[in-house]
């Protein structure tokens, strides 16, 4: 049985934008119920491993989830585009309620440990790299492809919201019921989407859109998947730029700017507004698109909105003061928050659907499996040369993204769909 028979009513409604679309509607929900989750989670995790041993293990404990999540992401987009992605949302977000709760109840009645919470690390670092593919195709699956950019607003509010909520909730938690309360409430949270999941209705796919899959094995099908981004004009130019747009961007705005405060002066307060700027300049790029729905000449946009953040990335190291550095912390936000919406939606309504949980895989293996890489390389090199160089070659890196978008013709050229293309 096809993934779109299980919802026989066609997915979007026409001519409807996809904010007030019940179907997306749905989706948002169960995709904020979810990352909500998953931000209390995180906090439970890290303050049930500091509890139950030292720093150096609590670290690794936190880092359980990136090895498995790197390693099998590309064979998760394969699992994504066989299963169809909303099969495998709904099955993953199951295995990760059913987990956070087992070890919450391991706890009740046991204590602390670090063998458990390094399990369910590793149990969730495992079902991300099928989820998360699976995430970033669903939406060309519920919409159509003219609300893709709007959709992606929509996304990038509701993770905003999942930052701003999740971690007081996460807190909250711990403190009146501990971290059995803490995971217990994260595994509910992540339980809500479910059913919200299963009432989204997917898009069928035109005959021509489900290629792979079929006879041919998983490594056949990621080889096509590969092949497909290879030989595309668009999406391979587009990877590149992803890829140097997040190495330039992920160190700096992580590890980097904590030692930047700290050098500084400006202590854990000054960090907290400066990272408060960049959340509410990425929170009015989302509400932009949201409420725009689709900028013309996307290609363009998302080149030259990575080259001037790529130049705020690089002034930011050169704030006299706190209230400087809020300002460019936002203008950050606002112009990476921009280029990463239209770098998603060119890379949903570019890639062919069969194919879009590969082309989000590799897209996730880059961000999220070799962009961490460039946390502790940035904190060596800060404590060699300081701030001021760092930032200012994470910055030329960065900015070579939105070199490569902009002198590319076909990337350059990129449009996302008007209202009457299918």
């Amino acid at each position: 049985m096809s993934e779109a028979a299980l919802g026989s009513a066609p997915g979007a409604v026409a001519g409807l934008p996809a904010h007030r679309d019940p179907n997306v509607l749905r989706w948002l929900a169960a995709f904020t119920f979810s990352m909500v989750g998953d931000s209390v989670y995180y906090i439970a995790l890290s303050w049930a491993a500091v509890q139950a041993g030292t720093a150096s293990q609590a670290g690794l404990v936190m880092a359980v989830s990136a090895l498995p999540r790197a390693v099998l992401m590309l064979g998760g987009g394969v699992i994504a585009d066989r299963l169809g992605p909303r099969r495998v949302v709904i099955g993953s977000d199951a295995v990760r309620c059913a987990a956070v709760l087992a070890v919450a109840a391991l706890l009740f009645l046991t204590g602390p440990g670090l063998w458990p919470l390094a399990l369910l690390a590793l149990v969730f670092g495992t079902v991300d790299a099928v989820f998360l593919p699976a995430v970033g195709a669903l939406p060309a699956r519920v919409t159509h492809r003219d609300q893709l950019a709007r959709v992606q607003g929509m996304r990038g509010l509701a993770i905003r919201f999942a930052s701003v909520v999740g971690g007081p909730l996460g807190g909250l938690g711990a403190a009146l019921g501990g971290v059995t309360a803490a995971f217990g409430l994260a595994g509910l949270l992540i339980a809500v989407s479910v059913p919200l999941l299963i009432g989204v209705r997917m898009r069928e796919l035109p005959p021509d859109d489900t290629a792979g899959g079929g006879s041919a094995t998983a490594g056949q099908d990621l080889v096509a998947g590969l092949r497909h981004i290879r030989r595309h004009r668009v999406l391979a130019p587009l990877m590149l730029a992803i890829a140097l747009g997040d190495l330039g961007f992920v160190g700096p705005l992580n590890v980097g700017l904590t030692l930047l405060c700290d050098e500084r002066g400006w202590g854990a307060a000054g960090m907290g507004w400066v990272l408060a700027g960049f959340g509410v300049g990425a929170g009015t790029a989302s509400l932009l698109l949201t409420v725009r729905g689709r900028l013309p000449h996307a290609g363009q946009v998302a080149g030259w909105s990575i080259l001037a953040g790529s130049v705020a990335v690089g002034a930011l190291a050169h704030a006299p003061a706190v209230p400087f550095a809020v300002g460019t912390a936002l203008l950050i936000g606002l112009l990476t928050g921009l280029s990463g919406a239209m770098c998603a939606a060119l890379l949903q309504t570019q890639a062919d659907p069969a194919y879009l949980g590969r082309v989000t895989a590799v897209a996730g293996l880059v961000s999220l499996g070799l962009t961490p890489l460039s946390m502790p390389l940035s904190a060596a090199a800060i404590g060699a040369w300081g701030t001021g160089p760092v930032f200012l070659v994470s910055a030329v890196v960065c900015g070579l993204g939105g070199v490569v978008a902009l002198c590319v013709p076909a990337l350059r050229r990129a449009e996302l769909p008007h209202r009457s293309e299918p």
